[in-house]
């Protein structure tokens, strides 16, 4: 065995705290997750008391207030924990990712006595959130959604179908758009459905070609009431707290992203420090030298790409843009790095016995996740030339 094997990322962090946060997550990573990863998303496992363990140390409320609970860490550190998950498996960095996404709402719009009611369970009481946006016929075009809340007293009963829901039909906690008004966007209005709410049901989770231990599932509205006081900002106001959310959430599906292609990476290196072919490690061969070299440059450029939008939100600054941009490039760079370290493997990389052809599947979702990548480039566009004129 070679004595150049990879070694941990050197991150830049801005607090002594933060790295000791990072060294945590490092530790965490190498004797809870990837141990068993490759075992348990091929049995389509989830691992719950994964997300259980993370909710304790603290590491599922990084970037919220300390207040209710968070860790009030930059998006700068949250990131990069989420980075080091994704790495050991990515359905436990996404799903840090997406339970995030699903305390955004009412962290950023409830009122102070909903957060005070809800958010430390949330953030560090144990609960698993997801987030409810798509419908089976109302993917890129989030605004024509159906689902609808119609008030009734004190209550508003939810009725209809949300797809592609990641933890659905295992999280405590949903935070869910629905209509409540007029077609389009200014109609829409966001609800905190708990998990085990009357009328509220899972179907079977899709059968995927990757993360098969993250279940993804249909949910069913039939009736499902819900107080007013669960009602997230005011009515009309869902479709702005969805794009919020989305916006800090592509930040999360770059980071975990990249997260995928460093794993791949190091695979591939190590392999072809390993791999012995005409007298001679593969990894002195030009050919693989360039592969690798390129694999590695498109890894820090998505990571210095993510970091820049992650700080510009910190300092309060826009940032949808540059969010388009990391989620944009981390996972088309993700899906080359992947499959080029499927590549230096040769036949085995092609094989369950080795981690990179499940990580090259799981890449593939990250480019279609919380807007397409053609989506991802509308939104540049737009931000450059103005809205389409036709």
């Amino acid at each position: 065995m070679t004595d150049r094997a990879p070694q941990p990322v050197d991150r830049q962090l801005p607090t002594e705290e933060s790295r000791d946060l990072l060294a945590l997550v490092r530790e965490i990573a190498q004797r809870e997750i990837r141990p068993r990863a490759a075992e348990e998303e091929d049995a389509g496992r989830f691992p719950r008391e994964v997300f259980t363990l993370l909710s304790e140390a603290g590491l599922l409320g990084l970037p919220y207030p300390g207040e209710h609970g968070g860790g009030e860490q930059p998006y700068e550190v949250y990131l990069q924990v989420l980075e080091e998950l994704a790495a050991a498996r990515l359905t436990v960095g996404l799903g840090v990712s997406v339970h995030s996404l699903a305390c955004h709402g009412l962290a950023g719009y409830g009122t102070k006595e909903q957060q005070a009611a809800h958010l430390p369970a949330m953030l560090g009481g144990g609960l698993l959130g997801a987030y409810c946006l798509s419908e089976p016929a109302a993917g890129s075009d989030a605004a024509s959604l159906t689902t609808k809340a119609v008030r009734d007293g004190d209550d508003w009963v939810i009725t209809g179908t949300k797809a592609w829901i990641t933890h659905g039909g295992v999280a405590d906690f949903y935070t869910v758009l629905a209509r409540t008004g007029v077609e389009g966007p200014k109609g829409i209005t966001a609800f905190l459905v708990p998990g085990d709410a009357a009328g509220l049901t899972a179907a079977v989770p899709e059968k995927k070609m990757g993360m098969k231990g993250s279940p993804t599932a249909q949910l069913h509205f039939d009736g499902v009431r819900v107080p007013d006081s669960r009602r997230i900002g005011e009515e009309g106001q869902g479709f702005t707290i969805a794009l919020a959310a989305l916006d800090a959430g592509r930040l999360g599906i770059a980071a975990c992203a990249i997260g995928v292609a460093q794993a791949a990476l190091d695979e591939a290196l190590t392999y072809a420090l390993d791999r012995k072919q005409f007298g001679h490690p593969i990894a002195d061969f030009q050919g693989l030298r360039f592969m690798l070299a390129d694999m590695a440059t498109k890894i820090e450029a998505g990571r210095a790409l993510y970091l820049a939008a992650a700080r510009l939100r910190d300092a309060g600054k826009p940032f949808s843009r540059q969010a388009a941009m990391a989620k944009l490039f981390c996972t088309d760079a993700a899906m080359a790095v992947t499959t080029d370290a499927v590549q230096v493997l040769g036949g085995y990389g092609y094989t369950a016995d080795f981690p990179v052809e499940r990580l090259m599947r799981e890449a593939k979702v990250l480019q279609i996740v919380e807007g397409t990548n053609q989506i991802q480039r509308m939104v540049i566009a737009r931000h450059l030339a103005g809205p389409e004129t036709r």
